[in-house]
């Protein structure tokens, strides 16, 4: 086993899961290994597990972080799961957040492998459904890799009047995408679309750019900034209360992206208008995002692999 005579050392402790990194001699590779504690205590926790495991081991993609082994520990009778993965030294959330310089070429490289990722992973048809910037692992050289799919679905499954879990789980409301938020009858992988725009305009901005405090403030500032719904995403919403929150704005028209994103340039704002519209019928998908001129000088779609027919 890959596990053999390391040292474990305690990283980080989150609500589902810990952390270690684990040292081994200079021949032999770094691991993480992600601890779920009492993976089979609950329903929902056993759920999320066991489909993280099965998708991460089914993902073969260099922007998808991979399982390199899994096991259970003597004396837990099988209650703890650990995954061992490839050590990533750490996240975008912290280096959009530190005081580290960003420039450009920054935002396009790990834009360009955001897009890479979720383009194979769509192709599997799976959606994400939690992106975020700690969700993304960054190491050294910038290699960026999608983490954490214990949120993820397939797209025969994302219908959201039977997935209750999402619509109540709200750590991630900064980026959610308008179907989410606003109740839709249905989403499939736009959803992740409109998560990675959040995201971009992050790395720009250095802070979120829909804020919102609660569920009520997250639908209202995205009227705000993005205009009234147009009927069609109004007829799909499905909550009374969400359209009674967007009625109470009354009627409002988009605010130019340049207003929003000052520093943004021309290119990287063409970007942001495709990912983050409020219908998701007109929201960009990831290989019509990467061909944009923003991202010529990483893009070449014969090294953007989309996932072989079985």
């Amino acid at each position: 086993m890959i596990l053999n005579s390391i040292l474990q050392i305690y990283v980080s402790f989150d609500r589902y899961c810990k952390s270690h990194v684990n040292h081994r001699s200079p021949s032999q590779r770094a691991v993480a290994i992600k601890k779920i504690p009492r993976a089979f205590a609950a329903h929902t926790l056993a759920k999320r597990s066991l489909r993280e495991v099965r998708i991460l081991r089914e993902l073969r993609h260099e922007n998808i972080i991979a399982v390199l082994d899994m096991f259970t520990a003597e004396g837990t009778h099988g209650r703890d799961i650990y995954m061992v993965m490839d050590l990533m030294e750490t996240d975008l959330h912290q280096i959009i957040h530190s005081r580290q310089t960003l420039v450009e070429q920054h935002f396009q490289y790990f834009l360009y492998q955001l897009l890479r990722g979720l383009k194979y992973l769509h192709s599997v048809g799976i959606v994400h459904r939690d992106l975020k910037p700690s969700n993304l692992l960054v190491n050294g050289d910038c290699l960026l890799r999608i983490a954490d799919f214990g949120m993820a679905r397939s797209t025969e499954q994302t219908r959201v009047s039977t997935d209750k879990f999402l619509t109540q789980y709200v750590a991630t409301r900064w980026y959610r995408a308008p179907e989410l938020l606003f109740s839709m009858v249905d989403y499939d992988t736009k959803v992740d679309m409109w998560s990675a725009g959040c995201i971009f305009a992050e790395m720009i901005m250095r802070r979120q750019i829909f804020p919102g405090k609660d569920g009520v403030s997250q639908v209202k500032m995205l009227v705000y900034y993005l205009g009234t719904p147009e009927e069609r995403v109004m007829s799909q919403i499905t909550s009374d209360i969400v359209l009674g929150w967007i009625e109470s704005c009354g009627k409002k028209e988009p605010l130019p992206w340049q207003a929003i994103l000052p520093k943004a340039s021309a290119h990287a704002l063409e970007v942001i208008d495709k990912l983050l519209q409020i219908s998701p019928w007109n929201r960009s998908n990831a290989e019509d995002v990467l061909s944009l001129p923003y991202l010529s000088a990483y893009h070449d779609p014969a090294f953007e692999p989309t996932c072989p027919p079985k």
